[in-house]
């Protein structure tokens, strides 16, 4: 019989206490493939398509709108400023959102949102109503931009980055020409309601089909305190910014008192929020990936061709239904066929993302843009509407090829949870760039009328020769003195707009120059970890 020591040596020893194990890490799921990554593709993309259109459907339905509600146009412009103040504030929080309640989640609630934030504007009883719906919608939709860029990063495999880049480019670059063709369309054959109710369709189908297929594929959340200080501050100057822009042209800018004031308090907001989010420890804008040249180089380049891009996007349709008689449909149509060539070609040049420089890639879309104005330059008066398509045919090259090259430059070497706050920050960037376009280009529009009709006048005096003759024509041909000289004053006037817009052309080809040469400043991009989605 063992003894007790015999025993107890013979015992086993107890287990060795370990330390408590780490909670396994989940493992990224793989890339989508055949036919559900095609479905999510299509459904991330109709949400971009969405929320762009959005920007620029109202503009042409504006008098349309204004009339039916019974305000002036002026008052009516309040349905663009208000989406573009609350949208411009909520698509910086997008990185915020994203990681405090996952990238998937938060962009299928945005997608809801906006879509019955839709629904509501369509159904505004007043100009009140419609203006706080559409702040609303402005504000819900900040992420859906960001949110399906990165989860197009997510669903392709690496070696298919730029064809993911090339899908959301498509999307973002059309919608905006798009929307005038439908805005005029709906203008002049349904009623202005329709052009919020048609998102309705297509905000419940995208959003159906993005959870159906990425719920399991959400980011881990974390609990993030909210940077109250900061959320205030950018509150303050991205709304004092975006109503100074909006309204400048028409208070006659610095002239204004209350646009002198929107002005400082943009500044000061703007001095005060950067010190404080560079000095907080939770920032609600992650201003650290600024210390990267690839983001920093490419951001700049982005917004200063994107400007150039908006503010012709803006400048064409307004001269051809203002100044040439086009319709709201057929400006659209002008500038539809860019939309096209852009459609076409951009999945090309995504398959070429990772084989060839971006940069040069990039290169032959400035290239592209202002070869496009230069041809725009050459406008007379009597133009053909061919000849104003071919223009928009070589700009639709330069689309096809220019967001998809820059978003490679910037997003370039990026690890994949920065994704989502990178895509906030530039699209952030891109839209008040935007912004500044649309206020500068009708600004100048207008100054460089009035500069050539003075010149215009000068040559054109009642003593003069010319004039004489054209009088004595038109009195023959059944005109009064009085009806004579309104036509030939409207003559001049047509005149003056159109050098003006050519002015304008020109301007837009040489400032073209600027991100070309800046661009070869950041490093050639390697791919890499930015390809990898934020919502593995």
């Amino acid at each position: 019989m063992a003894s007790p020591a015999t025993r107890q040596a013979a015992a086993p020893a107890p287990p060795v206490s370990a330390p408590p194990a780490r909670a396994a890490q989940p493992q990224p799921l793989p890339p989508l493939t055949g036919g559900s990554l095609g479905v999510v593709a299509i459904a991330l993309a109709l949400g971009t398509f969405m929320q762009v259109l959005d920007t620029s459907i109202a503009n042409v339905a504006i008098p349309t709108i204004a009339g039916n509600l019974g305000v002036s146009p002026d008052e009516g412009t309040w349905v663009i400023t208000s989406f573009a103040v609350s949208n411009g504030i909520a698509v910086p929080l997008t990185g915020w959102l994203m990681q405090r309640y996952g990238v998937v989640r938060t962009f299928v609630l945005s997608v809801l949102l906006f879509t019955i934030a839709s629904f509501m504007c369509g159904i505004a009883w007043s100009l009140s109503s419609l203006v706080v719906f559409r702040v609303i919608q402005g504000a819900v939709s900040g992420p859906m931009i960001p949110g399906s860029q990165a989860l197009l990063l997510a669903v392709f495999p690496e070696r298919r980055r730029g064809t993911a880049l090339a899908i959301w480019s498509m999307t973002t670059l059309t919608a905006p020409i798009a929307g005038p063709v439908l805005g005029g369309y709906i203008s002049d054959n349904w009623t202005w309601p329709w052009i919020f109710y048609i998102n309705v369709p297509v905000g419940v189908i995208s959003s159906f089909l993005c959870w159906r297929f990425l719920a399991r594929r959400d980011t881990p959340t974390r609990r993030l305190p909210i940077d109250r200080v900061g959320l205030g501050l950018l509150i303050v100057w991205v709304g004092a910014l975006q109503i100074m822009l909006d309204k400048g042209n028409d208070l006659d800018w610095f002239h204004s008192a209350a646009i002198v004031t929107l002005g400082l308090v943009a500044v000061i907001g703007f001095l005060a929020w950067l010190i404080w989010e560079l000095t907080d420890r939770h920032p609600i804008v992650e201003l650290s990936l600024f210390a990267r040249r690839h983001f920093t180089i490419g951001t700049l380049a982005f917004c200063l061709g994107y400007a150039v891009f908006f503010g012709n996007i803006v400048l064409l349709p307004l001269w051809l239904q203002t100044q040439l008689g086009y319709t709201a449909t057929w400006a659209g149509l002008v500038v539809a066929p860019s939309g096209v060539v852009a459609v076409v070609l951009s999945p090309l040049f995504g398959r070429l993302i990772g084989k060839v420089d971006a940069r040069w890639l990039a290169t032959l879309g400035f290239v592209s843009y202002g070869a496009s104005y230069f041809m725009r330059a050459g406008f007379t008066a009597d133009a053909s509407f061919a000849a104003f398509v071919m223009p928009q045919l070589v700009m639709g090259v330069g689309m096809s090829v220019f967001f998809v090259a820059m978003l490679a430059i910037l997003l370039d070497g990026l690890p994949p949870q920065r994704v989502p706050s990178a895509s906030g920050v530039s699209n952030f960037a891109r839209i008040v760039a935007g912004s500044f376009a649309t206020s500068i280009t009708t600004t100048l529009w207008t100054r460089r009328e009035a500069f050539h009709q003075t010149r215009l006048a000068e040559d054109s005096s009642l003593l003069s020769p010319n004039l004489q003759q054209a009088m004595h024509g038109l009195g023959a041909l059944g005109f009064n003195d009085h009806a004579a000289a309104a036509l030939l004053n409207q003559g001049l006037t047509d005149q003056a707009y159109l050098l003006s817009t050519l002015d304008f052309f020109w301007i837009s080809g040489i400032l073209m120059l600027i991100p070309l040469a800046l661009l070869w400043f950041a490093p050639r991009p390697a791919g890499g970890s930015g390809a990898v989605a934020a919502a593995e």
